[in-house]
């Protein structure tokens, strides 16, 4: 196993010199399984102090931005989304300049999506990729991200009117933030990810979530699965991070599976909650659903 070095800094220096908060940082994609709709509830769980922040399944970052740690490892494993975060990072500006030459139309949308089927799509530099990904996600079928069997973007046009393709303020809002902030991003296996992780570091786990039935599992999301072999590595992951001393809080549905897996209450505390879904391929699907918020008994705000 590869280990993730953590950035080298001086946390406690880091820590004097405070960022000023930035209410205009947010996600820049929708998010299957985003968590913006329960930050609120997510805030009452955020450890009242903490070192490092490690977010190893970090989606649309909305948790990352709504705490703005100082010091951060945020990881994916969807290499595409992380290259979105290293593009808006490094070259804000010519990221926005290349989303203003997309349309909004079905043949233009279903042309651009092809592009991940031809040989030469690897040869796209990381701006084109970045700004294809934006756009399909904010013109494609309710927002979704998924991929099939061979990796290739398979969401249909979404036939909205006049969709935003790239917010500038949000894009340069982020990209401040993981400049001036000390931030390492990275697409590895999220035990990778975490191997760096040690006491007094605060770990946020939103992973793709246990199915609540059969025909729910939402596997497209990259081209590893993620079943409950995974989610059983996950606690064990967990389990590892708690005898390290870290500060582990993890989002997941609530299913009984779950609900067994983080039975030991000498570790763990379960609290249930009610949150929106907003993304859904079916439009009957969405609304109000029980999830789990899970902590290894730290100390809570």
């Amino acid at each position: 196993m590869t280990t993730v070095a953590a950035p080298a800094t001086n946390v406690s220096a880091a820590s004097r010199r405070q960022l000023r908060r930035n209410d205009l940082l947010q996600p820049f994609l929708k998010w299957a399984g985003g968590k913006r709709q329960l930050i609120p509830v997510i805030r009452k769980y955020v450890p009242k102090k903490f070192k490092m922040y490690f977010e190893p399944f970090v989606g649309a970052g909305a948790v990352l931005f709504e705490l703005q740690p100082q010091v951060a490892i945020v990881n994916d494993a969807n290499q595409e989304l992380m290259n979105c975060y290293r593009v808006i990072k490094d070259d804000p500006e010519a990221l926005i300049a290349d989303t203003q030459k997309h349309r909004n139309t079905k043949e233009y949308y279903y042309n651009l999506r092809s592009l991940d089927c031809d040989i030469g799509f690897q040869s796209l530099g990381p701006v084109e990729r970045a700004s294809r990904i934006i756009y399909l996600n904010k013109t494609c079928y309710n927002g979704l991200f998924r991929v099939n069997s061979q990796g290739h973007f398979n969401v249909p046009f979404g036939k909205y009117s006049n969709p935003v393709i790239v917010d500038e303020v949000v894009i340069r809002a982020v990209s401040w933030y993981l400049n001036a902030a000390q931030v390492q991003i990275s697409t590895d296996d999220f035990e990778t990810a975490l191997s760096g992780a040690s006491r007094g570091d605060f770990v946020y786990i939103d992973p793709p979530y246990d199915p609540l039935s059969d025909t729910s599992s939402f596997t497209g999301y990259n081209l590893n699965s993620f079943d409950r072999d995974g989610q059983r590595r996950l606690k064990n992951v967990c389990d590892d991070l708690t005898r390290r001393g870290c500060k582990v809080l993890h989002s997941n549905s609530a299913t009984e599976f779950i609900r067994d897996l983080y039975s030991d209450k000498r570790k763990y505390t379960i609290v249930e909650v009610e949150a929106t879904r907003n993304i859904n391929s079916v439009g009957t699907s969405r609304g109000k659903i029980s999830e789990l918020l899970i902590f290894n008994n730290y100390d809570v705000r």
